[in-house]
């Protein structure tokens, strides 16, 4: 770590190891002495076969989630979740532990959800597809975990939880429901949101709608106008929209059966001002991007918990289920120079597919050791699709000259890659065996994942300028092994350790997208990629209770056949039948890289003292290196920590938060090298007497009105020069308020 790291490192380790003797402090107790309870973990109970029942998963709550006004994946990760990032710029995608894209699994009620990537025409997303009004919780899953998240998780897990009736319906009734809304000056947006649930003897139900809109994303940029000197965002709109429906049925024995649907909308117009001028070839009012992203799901539902443990098993869950997700970028524009006339384009990718996952545990004791064992599957049949349609003023065919010369590569109303069909299977099984009373666990766990890609050869892909043949399908599989090893000192203290390996397939995306001309260049598919692998081992403890306790982490994984896109040699081109003497400027397709590293180290304290104040510190560091060129990971965030410091009484609380980012290494590959910042966050809550059930939150965000840079936002661009960096900044000072009222 260089200075500024070991600082931002020290300070927060300080507020970490200063909650311990605090906490003797406040029970009267010597500094030296120990005095904690009986670990209790934030929210509902887990089954041994849930994804989040592991070390290394961290539970967010419902009403954490209100109370800290979480409302993306940035919030969670400014105010509670240091290991958690959200890259905005050209991957719209969750990072856990430098890992992002298809490398992170995103799962919502078992449903895992597609990353959409379409590599020639820069579409990327869908992962982001949830509303966090509707959730009940949010858990993160660090590293791979072979026994549950299979093909995808890579770097982790974002596991979340939509709102089960009986979440709205509290004891002794037979209806509940919530209702609110907020205001956040951050993107001058608003949102409401309305949720109720009913319970008939045995049958409940649920209905859920939420509204969100607002505009452009704030900055710290203070030039206005159009062209490339402006530092202001550029204006925008957007309409979000989210519906849930759920119907369950209870029995007496255990089981439940449910049906849930659910759809998510988003959409987003830009007007693209930094890209027009008076002379250019895209003039002031006629210059705009679009954005759409969608998820639809059906489910059928399935759960049991058994009402004795005499049974052979003892929980488990099942999920039937149908889910579309599509992502689109549109423009929409009036040229002047070059190819002069409407300019529209609309870039489609989406997959849709029927799915089931399920698992189930059993119990059991053979000679003194206590076993769970889960056995589970994940099955997807799914269809990939891509498609562009445009309209613009090019000739038919060729020849492509003068204003028109641009003509050679601007493709449109064909698909860049076929139509693939997918099939994916996994199956695993793990034993949690507890030995007597020694307090040492083992859970050795192994996990099976198959793929197969077939492209189907279609009248618009075999229209594409490329004139590509049908490539051939891929399939591939892997064995994926875990061993997890717990002991308990006490009953307030655990060591653990973990090593496993993880596994992702390549994308459809990836093995088949082609997009160029000759004279121009050439973005073309692999489909002889290998998966990528990982093998990655933990060592931690975790201690104390939800009045006082933490975690330490360290954690190192080697990844081999990381996929990476990368220009070609000539001897490269022909020997994937590709012509050097065609003209392309260059031929970009994605390789396996052979080898890869990252590791780190996670930290997270808290303390709750009996007159109402508490404390909470975090830190993540993770430093990842491509070992074939030596050079940093780019997609690896800079270390963060965060100290917290707040009051509570039953009625109202208060919270100031620090958060600590260290400057861009001066190694990175990374063409801007984001400065180290750090900023204050200032919220409260108030839950008045007068009004039983409701909430009023209210936050100051950057407190200072600092100027400052996400690193991993800024990592993919090349032209930020000292003049117009302010407008890759994040927001200044920005404040946010909201009300939930609960019946």
């Amino acid at each position: 770590m260089n200075i500024r790291a070991t600082r931002c490192f020290l300070l927060t380790c300080t507020a970490i190891a200063a909650l311990s003797p605090l906490s003797a402090a406040a029970q009267g107790l010597p500094p030296d002495a120990t005095a904690l309870q009986t670990i209790v973990l934030k929210g509902k109970r887990v089954k041994a076969g849930d994804i989040v029942n592991t070390p290394l998963a961290s539970q967010t709550t419902e009403e954490e989630i209100e109370k800290k006004q979480v409302q993306s994946i940035e919030d969670l990760g400014r105010s509670l979740e240091p290991g958690v990032n959200y890259s905005r710029g050209t991957t719209n995608s969750l990072n856990i532990r430098g890992l992002e894209g298809n490398r992170v699994a995103t799962v919502i009620d078992g449903v895992p959800l597609t990353y959409l990537q379409d590599t020639a025409r820069s579409t990327a997303g869908g992962a982001e597809s949830f509303d966090f009004f509707a959730l009940t919780s949010v858990d993160v899953v660090r590293g791979a975990d072979s026994s549950r998240i299979g093909d995808g998780g890579l770097g982790g897990a974002l596991v979340l939880r939509t709102l089960e009736p009986e979440d709205l319906i509290g004891e002794g009734r037979d209806w509940g429901g919530k209702v609110g809304t907020g205001y956040d000056s951050m993107d001058n947006s608003w949102y409401g949101g309305a949720a109720v649930a009913k319970r008939v003897e045995n049958t409940s139900a649920l209905f859920l709608g939420s509204y969100k809109t607002g505009h452009e994303r704030d900055n710290k940029g203070d030039v206005g106008g159009n062209g490339a000197t402006r530092t202001e965002p550029n204006p925008a709109d957007y309409d979000q929209h989210n519906l849930l429906f759920k119907l369950r049925q209870d029995t007496e024995l255990g089981h439940v059966f449910g049906l849930t649907a659910e759809r998510f909308r988003f959409e987003k117009d830009t007007d693209l001002r930094r890209d027009q001028t008076l002379t250019g070839n895209y003039r002031p009012g006629n210059h705009s991007n679009g954005q759409l992203n969608e998820r639809d799901r059906v489910s059928l539902d399935y759960f049991y918990e058994a009402p004795s443990s005499d049974g052979l098993i003892d929980a488990a869950e099942a999920t039937l289920y149908w889910q579309r997700q599509l992502r689109q970028d549109s423009q929409d524009s009036i040229r002047w120079t070059s190819v002069p006339g409407v300019y529209k384009r609309w870039n489609d990718i989406e997959e849709s597919g029927f799915g089931f996952n399920g698992f189930f545990d059993s119990g059991f004791e053979t000679g003194g050791v206590s076993h769970v064992l889960t056995f589970g599957t994940d099955i997807f049949i799914s269809r990939a699709e891509q498609y562009s349609a445009g309209v613009d003023s090019c000739p038919a065919s060729p020849p492509y000259t003068g204003v028109y010369g641009a003509c050679g590569n601007l493709h449109t109303n064909q698909a860049d890659m076929p139509d693939v069909d997918s099939k994916r299977m996994s199956f695993y099984v793990q034993d949690r065996m507890s030995f007597g009373d020694s307090g040492f666990t083992l859970t050795p766990a192994l996990r099976y994942d198959w793929f197969d890609h077939d492209p189907q050869a279609t009248a618009a892909y075999l229209g594409n300028a490329m004139k590509p043949d049908t490539p051939p399908g891929s399939s591939g599989d892997a064995w994926s092994p875990k061993l997890l090893a717990e002991y308990e000192l006490s009953d307030t203290f655990t060591l653990f350790g973990q090593w496993a390996m993880g596994f992702r397939s390549p994308t459809a995306s990836e093995l088949y997208m082609t997009f160029g001309a000759p004279g121009t260049y050439l973005r073309t598919g692999n489909p002889y990629l290998e998966p990528e692998t990982s093998n990655g081992f933990d060592v931690g403890a975790r201690f104390g209770d939800s009045d006082f306790g933490g975690s330490l982490t360290f954690f190192y994984t080697r990844y081999k056949n990381f996929i990476e896109n990368r220009n070609l040699t000539a001897a490269e081109q022909i020997a994937r039948g590709i012509d050097p003497s065609a003209g392309y400027m260059f031929v970009q397709t994605p390789v396996n890289v052979s080898r890869a590293e990252i590791y780190g180290i996670e930290l997270a304290a808290h303390k709750r003292f009996d007159n109402g104040f508490n404390m909470r510190a975090g830190l993540a560091y993770a430093r990842g290196t491509n070992l074939e060129t030596d050079q940093l990971l780019a997609s690896v965030p800079p270390l963060k920590g965060i100290i917290g410091v707040g009051y509570e009484t039953e009625a109202w609380g208060v919270d100031l938060l620090w958060t600590g980012v260290e400057g861009v290494d001066d190694q990175s590959a990374a063409s801007f090298k984001a400065p180290g910042y750090g900023i204050f966050d200032l919220t409260g809550w108030w839950e008045p007497e007068q009004v039983k059930g409701l909430r009023i939150q209210a936050g100051v965000y950057n407190l200072f009105d600092r100027t400052y840079y996400d690193a991993l936002n800024t990592k993919d661009y090349t032209t930020i020069t000292a003049a117009n960096e302010e407008y890759y900044s994040e927001p200044g000072r920005t404040f946010r308020i909201s009300l939930t009222q609960r019946f």
